[in-house]
């Protein structure tokens, strides 16, 4: 308690003190571009994230970043998007997981935690379709594998829920409303966003109207990590080209440049930059890819072709 009583005073006399008109707009009401819906962890922030101001982000917050589907709750996940999209004018959803998600461990032994938790326990099972494909499909895999799966199709997951609320099957059909899904690294503070059209998870930034592919910053600009690639390729894929966006490089060597994200318009909150995943780092350490050839064939290019 005495450090934040101690923040308290360092955010009056140094951000307060240096964003006073800043302050007075936001006492007349509040204008935010998006509507970002994500988990309670403590090692997310996501006006950190973004490196957004104050009174830009309508913020959900939940364990697991979970939107109940209409009707199935009485919470306050679907009141606040209801009034974000409705009273706020909210045209932008962002839904972001993130990396070593403990609702989502929590969600693959749900069955262990109705005893100890059962609160906890009924709000996770508002992902049971997540749950239910991860077992289904995966059963075969390691404990930490799946999880990574079940992050990555949670977010997918969630947006479907959005899609049964009146109100934003309302804006989607008008053409005014836009949904993303994001996963963050923790590890690197790396973004992957979900393309629906190719089933990928891509640079953030691809998904910009002026998006230029290919467009990288110069060499050095970034430095190679220890960090856990965020994808794999799938071998002998020959039928994977798509005209927009590509999905991310993979498999990439650590002298591979990163991808930089360009300056974003005023509409969009800023995304972190986004790496290709490297084999190694320049100590010569290896890692076990992020998911396998398989679970990267169903995550990130979708479980058919198309």
């Amino acid at each position: 308690m005495k450090k934040l009583i101690q923040g308290l005073r360092e955010f009056k006399n140094s951000y307060v003190s240096t964003h006073r008109e800043l302050f007075e707009q936001l006492s007349h009401g509040q204008k935010p571009r998006v509507l970002f819906v994500t988990c309670s962890d403590s090692r997310i922030d996501p006006v950190m994230l973004t490196h957004t101001e104050l009174g830009d982000l309508f913020v959900i917050r939940n364990a697991g970043n979970i939107i109940p589907p209409y009707g199935a709750a009485n919470g306050g996940e679907g009141a606040s998007v209801e009034y974000a999209i409705h009273a706020l004018g909210i045209s932008q959803i962002v839904v972001c997981g993130h990396s070593h998600c403990g609702a989502m461990k929590g969600l693959l032994q749900l069955g262990n935690l109705e005893e100890e938790m059962p609160l906890v326990y009924d709000w996770l099972r508002h992902a049971e379709a997540t749950r239910r494909l991860v077992k289904e499909n995966y059963s075969d895999r390691t404990k930490d594998e799946m999880l990574e799966i079940a992050i990555a199709e949670n977010v997918i997951t969630q947006i479907e829920n959005l899609k049964t609320y009146p109100v934003v099957r309302s804006r989607l059909f008008q053409g005014k409303l836009m949904i993303f899904g994001w996963v963050y690294l923790i590890e690197t503070g790396e973004v992957l966003a979900y393309d629906p059209e190719t089933h990928s998870y891509v640079p953030p930034q691809s998904q910009l109207p002026d998006y230029i592919p290919g467009d990288v910053p110069q060499p050095g600009a970034f430095k190679s990590t220890s960090a856990p690639p965020v994808a794999c390729e799938v071998p002998g894929s020959t039928d994977t080209a798509v005209a927009y966006p590509n999905p991310m490089p993979v498999a990439a060597s650590a002298s591979t440049p990163s991808i930089a994200a360009p300056s974003l318009p005023d509409s969009d909150p800023p995304a972190a930059p986004v790496a290709p995943a490297a084999s190694g780092n320049g100590n010569g350490n290896s890692h076990t890819p992020w998911l396998t050839p398989e679970q990267a064939d169903r995550i990130y290019r979708g479980s058919a072709r198309r």
